[in-house]
């Protein structure tokens, strides 16, 4: 491996290293292996401008472009130019996603959910970091430099865990750079004579190594000082308790996931994107229980937070004024004294083990008592813990409101105010239009916004072909929500994101709440909430009954009795009936009826809806084209780098296949070497396809043969002399030093004698000088040989050639025709 192959790997790997210290900041932590891939690609790049211009400027050109292709393709290609290309639509789509980003950064705690914002900041980040280390470690020779932005990747990292970025990152990061130094300092010692003691090392004739080359002596002293320098790092902070808390040592304390008992700890912190981990758990561990007064339950749901900001990549809590809880909280804002409403109250008992900074309340609480640091959120009607307060253990009781208006009232309901409606039906430009096609489409006919909101629910939950399944990519962005709506898969986010974003394309003022579907009712008549009762739902608003809730996902919640297709005539004990019988006995096997409890619902063992899964999904499965480009993308990954390879087998084919089959410029003769009487080059043109041409071509073969395991040609040198110099740098013995001087006294018969004669076998002979090659060269240059051959450059010079000799050719033609043009007007007189 040369010099700058090692640098580029070392540089690549320090980068890596470096960025492990990022990885505990997020879960789960795949971004590295996309930033591993895009990194990989720009090294290469490199790699490949480096070989090709020997200017710095270029090449660090070529890599931004890499850079900035692979970006594109991976976060926006839908919006880049042939899905590849940054256009200005992907420019402000990218822009859009780094703001959202940086918004997550500084809302989510530490571990925060992989967002796309974040994926694209991660990447992006160590990208620029690796691009700036390969630029000073291998396009400058400047490796000690290249440690400055390494440090400041790590510090990154040290500084959002608050200090904590642990002894085994520092560990990592420290030993990439080590590694780097020691890549430059060996490349730096290899073009220097002997240095200084170290064991001689024999090698071919020739060689540096061979001739007393360099001792490598420095490198082992180079290693052992680094590892001194490590563990001193390490263990200095432990003897020293005044250096505790800095960047070697977790700062101690923290809140976050943390506690007792190894992780046991249900970290949602963020209850939006942890919400697919919570579905996805095996075990349904419980996060709280709770006893009320209600005579059902089924519509209990505990809310934790409502999203009311939509910006085009996700669905936000807005940022605003938090109060003191007050004794009584304030009247639900649009509900109206005719709507029937009863006040039930709930205690509340929350698991050891899960720590929330929402607290989870029925809709709309009228009173909470709870103890702690917490705070009062008006406009979304919730609990914030300030400081490091949380729900881990906590108990506390709440009054809420069980508001059941009728449709006819909700039919009825009159505009909402102008604040309001401009407010929550507020939809980013860059919505895509099929969404609102949609919803205009399935709402077609419809007389009222309740109306409209109805057809919505019903035709996600049960006649538009939709499947539960919480196994798809999550995705919150307008494209997410196109997809969505295309494929016709997903899990609660997708169902309540789309539904409430279609109603603001109504004119609907809408939002989304996250929290827990009201549990399970256990024998002692408490209710128990597990982890898998995580959902989310939209809150649809309608003057008189304020914010309403619906349920669009199928097989999961219920429906409540206002939005169903026919409401239920007396009294609200209809729906009640069914979760009263699951109570009774929570634990018996699901009956053989057609009948499903809420109890399965909730836990999603009642499958599809029949109407769902008897129709159809409209336009599913993946887009062919993708399909295709995905595909061709993955071969032409696989096929760039083998492309020397088959140039090369192409080649030797050529040469040593049958009579006929050569390109005369691999059968020209040598530089300096021609019969007498001809210009070099000629004897291609004498023998073309016979005796001249088949025997320089094996002599071409050979020269790139020996020039592949490292001995370059010189074709200054008659073939007797580059038969002997080929002989004795490759270090070739027995049959393959016989076999090329046999092929050398051949060409020189064909070039100097008057009637050469055919030599037979000449392709066995080469056949003999590469078997030769391989059993002298070590592992490391026959895979060189094999999948990167020196002598590949050959493509290069040909373009080079064949480009200035269309240069010249199309020079000639237009001398030629200024010429005859300059000359035309005085014909034209001698002809007058």
């Amino acid at each position: 491996m040369s010099g700058r192959a090692r640098l580029t790997l070392a540089s690549w790997a320090a980068t890596l290293m470096a960025a492990g210290a990022l990885l505990p900041l997020v879960k789960p932590a795949t971004w590295i292996f996309t930033a591993a891939f895009v990194l990989a690609l720009v090294s290469g790049a490199g790699t490949l401008a480096r070989r090709a211009a020997p200017a710095r400027s270029l090449t660090l050109a070529a890599q931004v472009v890499v850079a900035l292709l692979a970006l594109t393709a991976i976060f926006a290609r839908e919006q880049a130019v042939l899905w590849l290309f940054p256009g200005p639509q992907a420019v402000t789509y990218a822009a859009g996603l780094f703001r959202a980003g940086a918004e997550d950064v500084g809302q989510y705690a530490v571990p925060a959910p992989d967002t796309e914002g974040i994926r694209l900041m991660l990447v992006g980040g160590v990208v620029v970091i690796g691009l700036l280390v390969d630029a000073l470690a291998v396009t400058f020779r400047k490796a000690a430099p290249a440690g400055l932005p390494l440090l400041a990747l790590y510090s990154v990292a040290a500084g959002l865990s608050g200090g904590g970025a642990g002894r085994l990152w520092f560990l990592l990061a420290g030993a990439g750079y080590l590694l780097l130094l020691l890549a430059e300092g060996r490349d730096r010692l290899s073009q220097w004579g002997r240095v200084f003691g170290g064991a001689q090392r024999t090698g071919r004739p020739g060689t540096a190594v061979g001739s007393g080359g360099p001792s490598f002596a420095p490198v082992r002293t180079g290693r052992r000082i680094g590892a001194v320098a490590m563990g001193v790092a390490l263990v200095v902070p432990f003897a020293l308790p005044g250096l505790n808390g800095g960047l070697l040592l977790n700062g101690g304390g923290g809140g976050g996931s943390g506690g007792s008992g190894g992780g046991g700890t249900i970290s949602t912190v963020n209850p939006l994107v942890s919400l697919q981990n919570d579905l996805r758990q095996q075990e349904d561990r419980e996060v709280l229980r709770y006893r009320t007064n209600a005579t059902d339950t089924s519509g209990m749901y505990l809310r934790l937070v409502a999203l009311d900001q939509f910006d085009g990549l996700s669905w936000k809590s807005s940022v605003r004024p938090i109060v003191d809880v007050p004794e009584r909280l304030p009247w639900p804002e649009g509900l109206a004294q005719d709507v029937r409403v009863t006040e039930v109250t709930g205690n509340f008992v929350s698991s050891e083990n899960y720590e929330q900074k929402w607290l989870p309340m029925p809709y709309p609480a009228s009173r909470v008592d709870v103890e702690g640091n917490w705070r009062y959120e008006p406009a979304g009607r919730m609990l914030v813990g300030d400081g490091k307060q949380t729900t881990r253990s906590a108990r506390y009781q709440v009054a809420s409101l069980d508001v059941r208006p009728t449709a006819e009232q909700l039919a009825a309901a009159g505009p909402a105010p102008e604040k309001l409606r401009a407010e929550y039906t507020k939809v980013p430009p860059s919505l895509p239009a099929d969404v609102k096609a949609t919803a205009l489409k399935v709402t077609e006919g419809a007389r009222n916004d309740y109306e409209r909101a109805v057809r919505l629910q019903d035709w996600f939950a049960r006649d538009g072909g939709f499947r539960y399944d919480v196994d798809v990519k999550s995705g919150t962005g307008v494209q997410a929500v196109s997809r969505f709506l295309k494929d016709k898969e997903g899990f609660c986010v997708h169902f309540s994101f789309s539904m409430a974003a279609m109603a603001r394309s109504l004119g609907i003022p809408a939002r989304v709440a996250v929290g827990f579907m009201p549990g399970t009712p256990q024998t002692d008549g408490s209710v128990s909430v597990g982890i898998r009762d995580a959902h989310a739902w939209p809150e649809l608003y309608f003057e008189g009954a304020g914010w309403t809730r619906f349920e669009p996902t199928p097989a999961r919640g219920s429906t409540p009795a206002y939005a169903r297709e026919t409401t239920p005539s007396g009294s609200a004990t209809g729906p009640a009936q069914p979760q009263q019988s699951a109570s009774a006995q929570p634990s018996a096997a699901p009956s053989a009826s057609e009948g499903c409890t809420p109890q399965m619902r909730r836990l999603g063992d009642c499958g599809p809806d029949p109407a769902v899964a008897g129709a159809a999904p409209e336009d599913s499965g993946p887009d062919p084209m993708d399909t295709i480009l995905v595909v061709l993308g993955v071969v032409a990954l696989l096929v760039l780098p083998l492309l020397p390879l088959f140039w090369r087998i192409r080649t030797r084919s050529r040469r040593l296949g049958p009579a006929g089959s050569w390109d005369p410029e691999e059968t020209a003769a040598p530089s300096g070497v021609a019969p007498a009487g001809e210009r070099p080059g000629r004897a291609a043109t004498r023998g073309a396809g016979g005796t001249a041409a088949r025997t320089l071509a094996v002599w071409r073969e050979v020269n790139d043969t020996a020039w592949d395991y490292g001995v370059e040609p010189d074709e200054s040198q008659t073939p007797r002399r580059a038969a002997a110099r080929i002989v004795r740098l490759g270090e070739l013995r027995g049959e393959s030093a016989d076999a090329v001087h046999r092929v050398a006294r051949a060409v020189e018969e064909v070039l100097y004698a008057p009637r050469p004669q055919p030599v037979a076998d000449l392709a066995e002979e080469a056949g003999r000088v590469r078997a030769g090659f391989h059993a002298g060269a070590d592992r490391r240059t026959r895979l060189r040989a094999l999948l990167a051959p020196r002598s590949a450059v050959r493509v290069r010079w040909a373009a080079s050639a064949r480009w200035a000799e269309t240069k010249a050719r199309w020079s000639d033609r237009r001398d030629a025709l200024t010429a005859r043009f300059r000359r035309a007007p005085r014909g034209a007189g001698r002809e007058a």
